[in-house]
């Protein structure tokens, strides 16, 4: 079990196209994988920005994993119900997998040991888990075009991050601000 975790977080990190065509990676222990690398990746990224700001390492594996559903859904939607090619009839379950696997690359962020790795570390494998979520939903969804691809995953983004944006100013204007004199 451990060898199959560690050959999908390699082919992840090496983005090789064939972690999401290989049936063998999304058997049943799969989701667990998949899962296994979000709360990891949550962890990595609350470790590697407790040298800048306290960060809670629990709440970060559980908004990772509300992440991968959120990014799950939005590509899944996106990909296969409003923008389909012919191959793109796929389970959401798959779906949630391979997004769950292009997460790998987050885990590099336990190396962000000083605070001036902490910026170059979380920028880098931001842009490296968004080029595996752009090679993942090519395969995954079957497409035809890696601009599809990325059409899909960085329409998802731009949702997200709206939605994000909205959820921080609508947090921000409930917070009471007291005039001290």
């Amino acid at each position: 079990m451990l060898a199959q975790f560690l050959e999908i977080f390699f082919k992840s990190l090496k983005l090789d196209r064939s972690l999401y065509k290989d049936n063998k990676y999304f058997g049943e222990a799969a989701i667990y994988f998949a899962g296994l690398v979000m709360i990891l990746d949550g962890v990595a990224g609350a470790v590697a920005a407790n040298s800048i700001i306290k960060t809670s390492i629990g709440i970060s594996g559980l908004t990772a994993l509300l992440t991968w559903f959120v990014w799950a859904i939005f590509i899944f939607v996106i990909g296969v119900k409003i923008f389909p090619d012919k191959g793109s009839k796929v389970p959401f379950k798959k779906v949630l997998i391979a997004v769950g696997y292009a997460h790998a690359p987050g885990l590099i962020r336990f190396f962000a040991v000083t605070p001036d790795l902490v910026l170059p570390i979380i920028f880098l494998t931001q842009f490296w888990i968004f080029a595996s979520l752009i090679i993942s939903t090519k395969q995954i969804l079957n497409l035809r075009s890696n601009l599809k691809s990325f059409g899909v995953v960085f329409l998802s983004f731009l949702i997200i991050a709206f939605l994000s944006i909205t959820f921080i100013i609508n947090r921000m204007n409930s917070i009471p601000v007291s005039n001290i004199s």
